[in-house]
């Protein structure tokens, strides 16, 4: 543990809790609950909007009754995938399955899935775009990663950039989760450029205190024109809370999975590029570990 402490450190991610709170969503899922955290931030230099927010809400009959269309159609769907099984899918198919694609890029609509930030929204000079690749066979994360820190007088770190899956829901906006139980392992076919990246998984919390909690693992990326097919066992995720690594460690809940994202945040400044072929996940029969990390009942003195 003491090394992924280093390797946090010299990503910026341990230091300073101020930017990894609120500001970087990848690194802390705080925007999730914007009545306690998004909306108390206002970057430095802007008044705060004060707009009702019956001001920013379309209450037409007509914006009503298609959205009513849209939700019971996707209720029914929705029922639908219920009485055919597990995840839509039968029984046998979900007991058999070994291998899944969750997340591949052919098309601009598989795009729409994804959210892109960086420091930008606290005034840094970092940016990050996402596009299909080559051929619309891949999905390409690139931009440049500036770590100038703005000059507002409140801001002391920057220099990130994110990607990060939309959360899923369902019919009238109800919050989903993934169900990974039946695999151990995540499979990411990636072709990067010599950084390295910090993958972030995370999964469905029921109390407040569980709101900034993130499951993640680095990986180093060879550059050049090679793919990298890397598979990392779930067991290996480690547990962070507001970017620092808990001397409490808890076994990731593989069934209540809610996002998945990657970090670029390696203080190094220049262009970056990273580009997906798909995301997926596989059983392996030879990994019988169920957590890397020491699970200790209190925190060690």
């Amino acid at each position: 543990m003491a090394a992924m402490r280093n390797i946090t450190r010299g990503l910026g991610l341990y230091k300073n809790y101020g930017w990894t709170k609120t500001h970087c969503p990848s690194v802390c899922p705080a925007f999730h609950h914007p009545v306690l955290h998004s909306s108390s931030y206002r970057r430095p230099g802007l008044p705060p909007d004060d707009t009702p927010f019956w001001k920013k809400t379309d209450f037409s009959i007509r914006n009503g009754i298609t959205s009513l269309k849209k939700h019971l159609g996707l209720l029914m769907k929705e029922g639908a995938a219920h009485l055919r099984g597990p995840g839509g899918k039968s029984l046998r198919e979900d007991l058999l399955e070994q291998t899944s694609v969750v997340w591949e890029f052919r098309c601009p609509e598989d795009l729409q899935k994804w959210v892109v930030s960086s420091d930008m929204e606290i005034g840094g000079k970092s940016q990050a775009f996402l596009r299909l690749g080559n051929n619309n066979l891949t999905a390409q994360f690139y931009g440049v990663l500036n770590n100038e820190v703005p000059r507002d007088g409140e801001t002391k770190f920057s220099g990130y950039c994110t990607l990060r899956t939309k959360a899923p829901k369902g019919a009238f906006n109800r919050k989903l989760s993934y169900d990974w139980s039946n695999f151990n392992t995540l499979h990411l076919r990636v072709r990067g450029d010599g950084r390295p990246w910090m993958v972030n998984i995370q999964s469905e919390t029921y109390f407040s205190i569980q709101w900034d909690d993130l499951y993640n693992y680095f990986i180093y990326t060879r550059g050049g024109p090679y793919w990298q097919d890397i598979k990392i066992p779930l067991s290996k995720f480690f547990m962070t809370s507001r970017g620092r690594i808990q001397d409490g460690q808890y076994v990731l809940w593989p069934d209540k999975i809610t996002t998945l994202g990657f970090t670029l945040a390696d203080r190094a400044d220049g262009p970056f590029q990273l580009e997906i072929d798909f995301i997926g996940l596989c059983k392996d029969p030879a990994h019988t570990e169920e957590f890397a990390y020491e699970l200790y009942k209190t925190t060690p003195l």
